[in-house]
C-alpha cells in the first residue's frame, strides 16, 4: 500500500495532462478506504467512552454520519448499520423517539430489506412501540405475505455470521417477539423448516440448528415437541451421520453446548430436561441413533432425570417403539437396493446394540455414591439378559417381570455379555476408592453375587442359557463358602483377602459363559488360597526351594498365566493384583513357568499354553465386536496388506517343480509337447475330444494347485496369528515380572531374571519390526532398567549362590564383549555391575554414612570398600574385558560403561588401573592409547579412588603415569590422522590433570622431562580445527609457569610488511584521524622491551616521551602489586641463575604460600608472578616464542625435584639481563 500512495502521489505531477486526471482518481480511491474505516472507527470510540449518549448533538452528527458511511457497502458492508443498532439500543427512549423517524423509513419493504434495518425495527418495537405505531403503522411481521421476505433476510444474516459461527441477533429477535406473540408454531414451521431448510443452504441450517439450540430454554414441555420431532432434527441427524470427513464442519460439540447449557439452567425441572435428552436419542439412522454412546452431557442431567432416562432405554431394550423414532436414511442407503437393509429386524437390532451400550458407558459418567442405586441396577440388567431367560415372571425379581416385543437374538446377548465385562472393569477401576461398606450395603461384587446365587436358586422362575451340572453347581456353592470365609479374616490379611475376593468373583462370573473351563480353576483357586491364608510368608531362598513345598503357588500362577491368556483387560487387573499378594511365596518352579511363556524356544510346551483355540476364537470374536474401532481398522488394513503381499510373493515367485513336472505330464500325455517346446507340427494337430480331455486335465491340475497355494496361505496367515498372540501374552506375563521386581526386589529369585529379560532384549533388538515387537522390547527394557538395575532395594541374602553368582557375572562381561550392538552390549554390562552391587552387598553404608557426617575421618579399609565383593574373582573378568576394549578395532564395549564401573567399584579400579597405564603407550593403536589416557583422566580425580591409595602409593602411581604420558608425547610425531590427533587431545588433557592432582596434593613430582618435551613440542600458529589443542598445550605449559604468549594477529595490523608501499599504508589508514588531530601518548615507551618497541616505532611517526609519569606510577604501585602477585618486592638485585639451581629454588615456601591462599581464593589455577600482558610489558616471552621456538631454550636442562605447590618464582623465568633492565626502568 505504501509503494501504491508513493507511485500514485509521483504520478500527480506527471508531464502527460491526460494522466494526471487517472492518477488522482486512482488515488482518491485508495484513500478512500482508511477514510471511511477511520470514520467508523471514530464513531465506535466516541461512543464506547460514553460521551455521545450525553450530548445529543454529537450523537445526531454521528447517526448522519453512519448512514452516509452505510453507503459505502464495498467497503465497511454492513457495520455502519451494526453500529448505528447497537448505539440506538444504549440511548434513552426519549432520544430514541427523536432520532427514530431520521433512522427508519415509514416503509415495510426497507424495513424487510436487511438484518439491519429489520433489527432497528425490532428494537423500536421493543423500546418505543407508540412511536413505532405512529410512524409506520400497525405491522404484522407475522404473516403469509412477508414469509419469503423474512428467509431473505435470515439467509442474508447466516452469510454474514459465517465466519463467526454464532447466531445473528435478529434472528434471535424475531424468536423472542414470536415466542411474546404466541406465533412460535407458525415461525418455526412457515420460515425455519419450510424456508429455510428448503434453501439447501449449509449457512442457514446452522442457522435454524442455532436457533434450536437457543430456543430450547425458552420453551415449555408442551412445545420441545414441536421442535423435537420436525423436519430440522431430521436434517440434523443426516449431518451427524454424513460430516466424517475431517476437512468437514461438524455441528455437533456445539450443539453439545447447547444442551448442556439447557441441562444446567433446568435442573428443577426433570420432566424437561427427560423430554429433552430422550427426543436427541430418537433422532436415528436406520435404528442406530445418531448420538454417540458416550455422551457427556448426560452428566448435567438430575437424579431423578438419570433414573428416568435409565428406565426409557431399559424399555427401548425390551419393547423397541420404531414409531416413536425421528429416523431418516442417507441418499446413499437410499440408493441401496438389498430389502433386507430395510426390515424393522435390522433396525431393532442396531437399537437395541447402542442403547446396552449406551447404558454401560453411563456409569463412566455416574458419581459412585450419589447414583449406587442406578449403577447396581444397569448392572443387574446387564447380567440377567446375558446369561439368563424367564420362564415365570415374580415380583421378586423385577427382571423377569420384563417382557420383550421383539425376541433377544443370540448376537445381541453377545453384545450384552460383552457389555456387562466391559462394566466389570469400569467399577473394578472407578470404585476401587470408595469408601468403607457398611454392614447394610456390602461391596458391589457381593451384591452381583448374591444377584447370581438368587438367581439359580429360582429355577422355576428362570433358567440359564448354559445350564449348570451337578459339579458346576458345587463349584459355584464353595465359591460362596470361600467368599464367607475370606470376610471373616484378620485385619492383616484384609488386603490379600480383598484380592483373592475379587478372582473368586470374575472366575465365578466366568462360570456362566465358560462353565466347563471356569469349573476346575474354581477348584484349584479355592485351594490355593486356603493354604495360602494358613502359611506365614517366605522371603529366604532356600525354603521356598524346599522340595516338601505345596505346589500351591505353582497352581496359583499356573491359573493367572491361564487367565492372562485370555483377551480382557479385567483379568489383566485382576491377575496383577493376585499375583501381587502371593509373589512373596513365590518358587523356582512357580517363576520358571513364567519364564517359559517369555523364551518359549527354551520350553517346548509353551506353544500348548500361549496359542490356544479358545483364547484366539475370543480373540477374533472381540475384533468382530469392535470391528468399528481404529485398532481393528488398523489390523485389518495390516491382513490385507499381509494378504496382498502374499499373492504378489506367489504370484511372482519360482513355480513348484512338482507342479511343473505335471503339467509336463498331462501336456506329453495330450501329445502337445512338441507345441510347447515350440516347434511347429501341423500334422500332428488334436481333435476336439482329445482337446477337450487336454483342456479338462489342465482344469483340474491347475484347481489343484491353487488349493495347495490356498493352504499354504492360510498357512501362513496361521503362523503369523500365533506369534501375533504369543507375543501379546509375553507383554501380559511381564506384567507378572513388573510386580515381582516392583513389590519384592529383596526376593533372591529376582536375580534369576537377568538373563531372560537380555534375551528378550536382544531378540527384539535384533527383529523389532512391528509395533507389538516394540512394545514387548520397551518394556522389557523399562522393568530392566527401571525396576531391576535402577532399584534402591536389592537381595541382601544370597546364601550359597555366591559361586554361580560369580560365574553369571563372567558370563553376562564376556557376552557384553561379543555382542555386536553397543546398546545390547550396554545392557549385559548393567546386568553384571547389578550383580557386583549385591555381591558387595550393604557392608558399605555404615563407612558411607560416617564419610558424610565426618568428612575428615580415616580412610576405609579394604574390606570395607569391597564389601563382600572377592577381587581376586572379578579382577580377571574385567581386566580381560578392559584389555580387549583397548586391543580390539571394533570392540562393543565403551568408556562410559568402565566409568561407571569405576565409580561404583573403586577398589575395583585400583586393581584394574595397571592395564590402562599399560596402554597409554607402547604398541597399542593411537585410538586405543587416547581411550586410555581418557579412562585415566575421568578416574583419577574421583574421591573414592583417592581414598584407596595411600600417601606414597598415589604419589608413586602419579609419577607413573606422568611418565607414561610423557613417553606418549615424546613419542608423537606430527599428528596427521585423525586418532593420532585425537590421541595428542587426549594426552595433553591427562597431563592438565595430573599437574591438578599434583597442586592440589602438593606431590613432589619431577616435571623437567615433561618440561623438555612440551618445549620441544611448542606449537606455533593453529590451524582452523586445533584450537582446543593449543588451549590445552598452553594449559600445560601455564600450569608450568610459562605464560601464552599474544597473538600476532595485532603487531601485523599495527607494522605493515616492508613489502607494503606508502601508498596501501595510506589506504589502510581511511578513515581514520588524522595525526595531527590525535592526542598525544601519556604513556611513556622507553620502559618497553626492545621486542616490544619495534613495531610501536615503525607504526607511528611520534618521538617516544619521557615516561616520567609512567615511572613515577609503577614506583608507587611496586609496594601494593608485590603481593598482590604473590612475590616480595625486590629490594636488591636479582640472584645470578647459573648460581642459583631449580632445586633450592624449589625450596621457598613462604612467599608462595600467600599466592596460593590468594588464588584458591579467587578460584582460578595459581600462575606465576609473572606481570600481565595486558597493562604491563611482557618479559618473560620474547619476540621470536611467536616463531614457535621454545623461550625457555637457554634454561639448563637438569634433573631437578621441583614441588608445584611452592611456585618458585624464578623457576621457567626470563634471563637476568632482562630482570635487570626491567627494575632499573622502574627506578626514578
Amino acid at each position: 500500500m505504501k509503494y501504491a500512495l508513493k507511485r500514485l502521489v509521483t504520478g500527480l505531477g506527471a508531464g502527460r495532462e491526460t494522466a494526471r486526471p487517472c492518477y488522482s482518481v486512482a488515488l482518491a480511491q485508495a484513500m478512500m478506504r482508511p477514510a471511511l474505516f477511520a470514520n467508523l472507527f471514530g464513531v465506535l470510540a466516541l461512543f464506547q467512552s460514553g460521551r455521545l449518549v450525553k450530548d445529543s448533538e454529537a450523537l445526531m452528527k454521528a447517526v448522519k454520519l453512519l448512514q452516509i458511511l452505510a453507503q459505502h457497502h464495498n467497503h465497511l458492508q454492513e457495520q455502519p448499520q451494526k453500529a448505528l443498532v447497537d448505539i440506538l439500543s444504549e440511548v434513552p427512549e426519549a432520544v430514541l423517539q427523536e432520532i427514530l423517524p431520521k433512522v427508519l423509513k415509514a416503509d415495510l419493504n426497507s424495513v424487510l430489506g436487511s438484518p439491519e434495518h429489520l433489527e432497528l425495527f425490532l428494537l423500536a418495537q421493543q423500546k418505543v412501540p407508540e412511536k413505532l405505531k405512529e410512524l409506520i403503522g400497525p405491522v404484522n411481521l407475522f404473516s403469509d405475505e412477508n414469509i419469503p421476505r423474512l428467509v431473505n433476510v435470515l439467509k442474508t444474516a447466516a452469510a454474514s455470521v459465517k465466519k463467526e459461527r454464532k447466531l445473528p441477533t435478529v434472528a434471535l429477535d424475531l424468536l423472542r417477539l414470536a415466542l411474546q406473540e404466541g406465533r412460535f408454531p407458525w415461525f418455526w414451521k412457515e420460515v425455519v423448516e419450510q424456508g429455510l431448510l428448503k434453501k439447501q443452504f449449509w449457512p442457514a441450517s446452522y442457522l435454524c440448528f442455532r436457533l434450536l439450540g437457543t430456543a430450547l430454554p425458552l420453551l415449555s414441555k408442551e412445545q420441545l415437541p414441536l421442535v423435537m420431532q420436525g423436519d430440522l432434527i431430521r436434517h440434523f441427524g443426516e449431518h451427524m451421520v454424513t460430516a466424517k470427513l475431517p476437512n468437514q464442519f461438524k455441528f455437533a460439540p456445539e450443539m453439545n453446548e447447547y444442551l448442556s447449557a439447557f441441562l444446567e439452567s433446568c435442573r428443577d425441572d426433570p420432566e424437561r430436561q427427560l423430554a429433552v435428552v430422550v427426543a436427541f436419542t430418537c433422532v436415528t439412522n436406520q435404528g442406530l441413533p445418531v448420538l454417540p454412546t458416550f455422551w457427556r452431557v448426560v452428566r448435567s442431567l438430575s437424579a431423578p432425570a438419570l433414573k428416568g432416562y435409565v428406565a426409557w432405554l431399559r424399555d427401548m431394550f425390551l419393547r423397541p417403539d420404531l414409531d416413536s423414532l425421528v429416523d431418516f436414511s442417507t441418499s446413499g442407503q437410499k440408493k441401496a437396493q438389498d430389502a433386507s437393509l430395510h426390515v424393522p429386524e435390522r433396525a431393532v437390532l442396531r437399537l437395541r446394540k447402542w442403547v446396552i451400550l449406551r447404558l454401560v458407558s453411563m456409569v463412566d459418567a455416574l458419581h459412585a455414591e450419589k447414583e449406587e442405586d442406578v449403577i447396581e441396577e444397569v448392572a443387574r440388567f446387564c447380567f440377567f439378559h446375558s446369561f439368563f431367560e424367564t420362564k415365570k415372571p415374580t415380583s421378586q425379581i423385577p427382571e423377569t417381570e420384563q417382557r420383550f416385543s421383539f425376541p433377544l437374538e443370540s448376537r445381541t446377548r453377545e453384545v450384552v455379555s460383552s457389555a456387562f465385562f466391559s462394566l466389570l472393569q469400569t467399577l473394578s477401576t472407578q470404585f476401587r476408592q470408595a469408601p468403607e461398606p457398611t454392614q447394610d450395603r456390602p461391596p458391589w461384587t457381593h451384591r452381583l453375587v448374591q444377584f447370581a446365587d438368587s438367581l439359580l436358586n429360582r429355577s422355576r422362575n428362570v433358567t440359564p442359557l448354559t445350564p449348570f451340572s451337578s459339579q458346576q453347581r458345587q463349584a459355584w456353592d464353595r465359591m460362596l463358602q470361600t467368599l464367607k470365609e475370606l470376610d471373616a479374616c484378620p485385619p492383616e490379611a484384609k488386603a490379600k483377602a480383598s484380592a483373592f475376593q475379587h478372582l473368586l468373583f470374575l472366575v465365578g462370573v466366568y462360570l456362566f459363559k465358560s462353565p466347563v473351563e471356569s469349573c476346575d480353576l474354581l477348584g484349584d483357586i479355592q485351594t490355593c488360597i486356603k493354604k495360602s491364608l494358613g502359611e506365614k510368608t517366605r522371603r529366604t531362598r532356600s525354603k521356598a526351594a524346599n522340595p516338601q513345598e505345596p505346589p500351591w503357588v505353582e497352581v496359583l500362577v499356573e491359573i493367572l498365566l491361564a487367565l492372562l491368556a485370555q483377551p480382557s483387560h479385567l483379568m489383566r487387573q485382576v491377575a496383577r493384583t493376585v499375583f501381587s499378594h502371593i509373589c512373596s511365596h513365590l518358587t523356582p518352579r512357580a517363576l520358571q513357568l513364567i519364564l517359559d511363556v517369555l523364551n518359549p524356544e527354551q520350553s517346548p510346551e509353551e506353544d500348548s499354553v500361549v496359542v490356544t483355540d479358545d483364547s484366539e476364537k475370543q480373540l477374533e470374536s472381540e475384533g468382530d465386536k469392535s470391528s468399528e474401532s481404529e485398532d481393528d481398522k488398523h489390523s485389518a488394513s495390516e491382513e490385507d496388506s499381509d494378504e496382498e503381499d502374499s499373492d504378489e510373493e506367489d504370484r511372482d515367485g519360482d513355480v513348484d517343480q512338482g507342479f511343473r513336472e505335471q503339467l509336463m505330464a498331462v501336456l506329453q500325455a495330450g501329445k502337445a509337447l512338441g507345441t510347447v517346446d515350440g516347434e511347429d507340427d501341423d500334422d500332428d494337430e488334436l481333435g476336439d475330444e482329445a482337446m477337450m480331455a487336454l483342456d479338462q486335465s489342465l482344469a483340474s491340475l491347475f484347481a489343484e494347485q491353487k488349493l495347495r497355494i490356498q493352504a499354504r496361505r492360510d498357512e501362513k496367515n496361521k503362523l503369523r496369528k500365533e506369534k501375533v498372540l504369543r507375543r501379546d501374552f509375553q507383554i501380559r506375563a511381564l506384567d507378572l515380572i513388573e510386580v515381582l521386581v516392583t513389590k519384592q526386589p529383596e526376593n533372591p529369585l529376582v536375580l534369576e531374571l537377568l538373563e531372560p529379560l537380555l534375551d528378550i532384549i536382544r531378540r527384539s533388538m535384533r527383529s523389532s519390526s512391528s509395533k507389538q515387537e516394540q512394545d514387548l522390547l520397551h518394556k522389557t527394557a523399562r522393568i530392566f532398567t527401571h525396576h531391576l538395575c535402577r532399584s534402591r532395594h536389592y537381595c541382601h541374602d544370597v546364601g550359597r549362590c555366591v559361586g554361580p553368582l560369580y560365574a553369571q557375572v563372567e558370563r553376562l562381561v564376556e557376552q557384553a564383549g561379543r555382542q555386536a550392538d553397543t546398546t545390547i552390549s550396554l545392557y549385559y554390562f548393567n546386568a553384571a555391575l547389578y550383580l557386583l552391587r549385591v555381591l558387595k552387598g550393604n557392608a558399605t553404608d555404615p563407612a558411607c554414612k560416617t564419610q558424610k557426617k565426618e568428612k575428615a575421618g580415616p580412610k576405609p579399609r579394604a574390606p570395607e570398600a569391597t564389601g563382600g565383593l572377592d577381587l581376586s574373582l572379578v579382577t580377571p573378568v574385567y581386566s580381560s574385558a578392559l584389555t580387549s576394549f583397548l586391543t580390539k578395532r571394533n570392540s562393543p564395549l565403551t568408556i562410559p560403561m568402565f566409568l561407571s564401573l569405576f565409580s561404583r567399584h573403586p577398589v575395583l579400579c585400583k586393581s584394574l588401573l595397571p592395564v590402562v597405564i599399560q596402554h597409554v603407550s607402547g604398541p597399542a593403536r593411537p585410538r586405543h592409547q587416547a581411550q586410555a589416557c581418557v579412562l585415566l583422566q575421568k578416574a583419577l580425580p574421583t574421591r573414592e579412588l583417592r581414598l584407596c591409595f595411600e600417601d606414597p602409593e598415589w604419589e608413586q602411581l602419579v609419577g607413573q603415569i606422568l611418565a607414561k604420558v610423557t613417553e606418549n608425547l615424546r613419542t608423537l610425531g606430527e599428528a596427521q590422522a585423525k586418532s593420532e590427533q585425537q590421541k595428542e587431545l587426549s594426552s595433553l588433557g591427562l597431563l592438565n590433570t595430573l599437574f591438578r592432582t599434583v597442586h592440589q596434593e602438593k606431590l613432589t613430582v619431577d616435571l623437567t622431562a615433561v618440561l623438555a618435551v612440551l618445549q620441544g613440542r611448542q606449537l606455533g600458529e593453529h590451524s582452523a580445527g586445533s584450537s582446543r589443542l593449543h588451549d590445552l598445550y598452553w594449559q600445560a605449559m601455564k600450569a608450568l609457569g610459562v605464560q601464552r604468549p599474544k597473538s600476532g594477529k595485532k603487531d601485523a595490523k599495527e607494522a605493515p610488511s616492508a613489502a607494503e608501499t606508502p601508498v596501501s599504508t595510506k589506504r589502510k589508514k581511511k578513515g581514520f584521524l588524522p595525526e595531527t588531530k590525535k592526542r598525544k601518548k601519556r604513556k611513556s615507551e622507553g620502559a618497553v622491551p626492545e621486542e616490544d618497541a619495534k613495531p610501536a616505532a615503525s607504526a607511528g611517526d611520534q618521538p617516544p616521551s619521557t615516561g616520567k609519569k609512567r615511572r613515577h606510577k609503577r614506583k608507587a604501585r611496586a609496594p601494593a602489586q608485590a603481593p598482590e602477585n604473590g612475590t616480595p618486592a625486590p629490594k636488591g638485585p636479582a640472584p645470578d641463575p647459573s648460581t642459583t639451581s631449580p632445586g633450592t629454588l624449589a625450596k621457598t615456601p613462604k612467599p608462595q604460600k600467600k599466592k596460593r591462599k590468594l588464588s584458591q581464593v579467587n578460584g582460578a589455577t595459581p600462575v606465576s608472578p609473572v606481570p600481565s600482558s595486558g597493562k604491563k610489558p611482557q618479559k618473560d616471552v620474547p619476540e621470536k616464542g611467536v616463531s614457535g621456538k621454545s623461550p625457555q631454550s637457554a634454561l639448563p636442562r637438569k634433573k631437578a625435584r621441583l614441588s608445584l605447590a611452592s611456585r618458585s618464582p624464578s623457576l621457567l623465568q626470563g634471563t637476568a639481563k632482562r630482570k635487570k633492565a626491567l627494575r632499573k626502568a622502574r627506578k626514578p
